[in-house]
């Protein structure tokens, strides 16, 4: 960040079932150019929505439809988690700290407006950071102050430099003359959303949703794409059929062959991995955990028992990308890891350090080949979600890979609401789960959100669920790293926030509460035949799929008809 130096942004603009056929808009037998569909055809995306499609474009509802988050409604600035790069202004211009970072100086674009024509001022920016849902007592916000139309200031009660994008990228800004009636928010379902972005909605169905071109977005003359159809598909299968014909133009989504979808000379793909897929482990004795793996010992054994090479090209057919101990994402926050020899966890297992582990920790073998302690073998039980393919033959490779290295893993899958309820309450010894990558190019939101301890607010007892906003569902909780994370919060100096990293990094990367495994495949799946703009591996301007939050409305002001 820059202190006492005022950010310029400068806004980069450019530009199945037989009853979802019929509710794609100008679908026909033939392909697109070839059958005269027009050129202003809207673009059709599955987003990740299934039937039936129920109005909601409420941003703080759990239901909310993918279109409201960047399409209708638009933070200040844009932050590319793909790349280490500036923000991009959207509704704001620039951005700056005072001395000691605990006051944010943010000037607005001028003559903004609402999609109902509303001028769009400072006091909606100033009320936004207030509104309830969006000003948590923990956020430290003293106030939010509109010092004239095109200028606002928050003050916080702690330097906020390392939470840029937590207040600038991801607070979705809102009308005051619509929200300011709105008291009961977690029920309201805004089917008639008034926002910023450069869409607004056009109809709803059980099917499908469409948005259309809003004429008061402030750059509505340079908007190549004027309709959008969403439309809800219940399964993978589904949606790989409607690549595959030609009937769908954008879609995030594992298809682990690919050239089954672009054959129609049509579909073009992309893979960005960004999310890291782990071990979860209840790791807190203290706070309730029952089970062998809150012994950091067994932990540390597991995790070097581990063949990542081979849960890579047989769970995730070669797509995933290597991670790091340290949750750094590599290569993008390389310069974020503080000792070389934690860039990259190891690739091949090493059964014979798994059983140095467990015998310097007191562990012997049974007649079994097992290790145990006091009489009692380890036994853990590892589940995943029932149907996730990649995740569950990734599980029972590593009951596998344990077993091969003296110790016994029981592999089962459960239902989503089981496997969500568990890692909620911390009823469980090994789960197979994701973490949510960085949204910029450092990974102090990892550090903060799931392995914040008790000093962040960010854990709790065994039986008790996780705070909203955090993760930390290995319950770990460590006073050197809840030290660093908050001290990381207040600085502005790089060499000082790589120096808390390090120490959060000696801890992580030694007791791994989460088990990492691979940075999950991310893939994407856009029409490159009638559609251009779209991002590439030579011009990662937004993470690319069609449910990113924020970056998918950011893509669509790109993306223009081809010819």
């Amino acid at each position: 960040m820059i202190r006492n130096k005022t950010r310029k942004i400068a806004l980069t603009t450019a530009a199945g079932a037989s009853v979802l056929a019929l509710a794609l808009t100008g679908c026909s037998t033939a392909d697109a150019g070839d059958s005269g569909e027009s050129n202003d055809r809207p673009l059709r995306v599955w987003a990740g929505s299934t039937t039936p499609i129920t109005a909601n474009y409420n941003p703080f509802a759990p239901t909310v439809l993918h279109g409201a988050l960047g399409p209708i409604y638009e933070p200040l600035f844009f932050f590319n988690k793909t790349a280490d790069t500036e923000p991009v202004g959207m509704l704001g211009e620039a951005y700056e700290y005072n001395e000691d970072g605990t006051v944010i100086t943010i000037k607005l674009k001028s003559d903004l407006k609402w999609s109902d024509g509303e001028p769009l001022t400072a006091e909606d920016v100033a009320f936004t950071f207030l509104y309830e849902p969006n000003n948590p007592e923990a956020n430290g916000l003293i106030s939010a102050e509109a010092t004239d139309e095109t200028t606002v200031v928050l003050t916080y009660d702690a330097a906020q430099y390392t939470t840029a994008f937590q207040r600038l990228g991801s607070t979705l800004i809102l009308p005051k003359h619509i929200w300011g009636e709105i008291t009961d928010f977690a029920n309201f379902a805004n089917e008639d959303p008034v926002g910023s972005g450069a869409y607004v909605v056009d109809t709803t169905t059980s099917e499908s949703y469409t948005l259309v071109a809003n004429e008061n977005f402030r750059d509505a003359d340079e908007l190549g794409v004027k309709s959008v159809q969403y439309i809800g598909v219940d399964n993978n299968q589904t949606a790989q059929d409607l690549l595959a014909a030609g009937k769908l133009d954008w879609a995030g989504m594992f298809i682990p062959n690919p050239e089954s979808v672009t054959g129609n000379g049509k579909i073009e793909w992309i893979n960005t991995p960004q999310d890291p897929t782990v071990l979860y482990t209840c790791s807190n004795a203290d706070l309730g955990c029952v089970g062998a793996q809150t012994d950091v010992a067994v932990r540390q054994a597991l995790n070097v028992a581990i063949d990542r090479a081979t849960i890579k090209e047989k769970a995730f057919v070669g797509m995933t990308g290597e991670i790091s101990p340290t949750f750094a994402l590599i290569p993008r926050d390389e310069k974020w890891v503080a000792d070389s020899a934690d860039k990259l966890s190891p690739q091949d297992p090493d059964a014979a350090e798994a059983g140095k582990i467990l015998e310097a920790a007191g562990y012997t073998k049974d007649a079994d080949g097992f290790y145990g302690k006091d009489g009692k073998a380890i036994e853990l039980s590892l589940t995943s979600v029932d149907g996730w393919t990649d995740y569950n033959d990734a599980a029972k490779l590593i009951g596998e890979q344990a077993k091969a290295a003296g110790i016994k893993i029981n592999v089962s899958t459960v239902q989503w609401q089981e496997f969500s309820d568990a890692r909620q309450s911390g009823e469980y010894e090994l789960i197979m789960g994701g973490v949510i990558g960085t949204s910029v190019a450092d990974p102090f939101q990892i550090y903060r959100d799931w392995f914040g301890g008790a000093a962040v607010e960010s854990t709790s007892k065994v039986g008790e669920e996780v705070p909203p906003g955090r993760w930390n569902f290995s319950r770990y909780s460590n006073a050197e790293v809840d030290a660093a994370i908050q001290a990381a919060v207040s600085t502005d100096d790089e060499a000082e926030r790589k120096a808390l990293y390090s120490t959060i990094q000696e801890h992580i990367v030694d007791d791994v509460p989460y088990i990492p495994l691979v940075v999950n495949a991310t893939q994407t799946f856009y029409n490159t035949k009638d559609f251009t703009g779209w991002p590439t591996e030579d011009d990662l301007y937004a993470f690319p799929p069609s449910w990113g939050s924020i970056a998918a409305g950011y893509i669509l002001q790109h993306l223009q008809p081809a010819g």
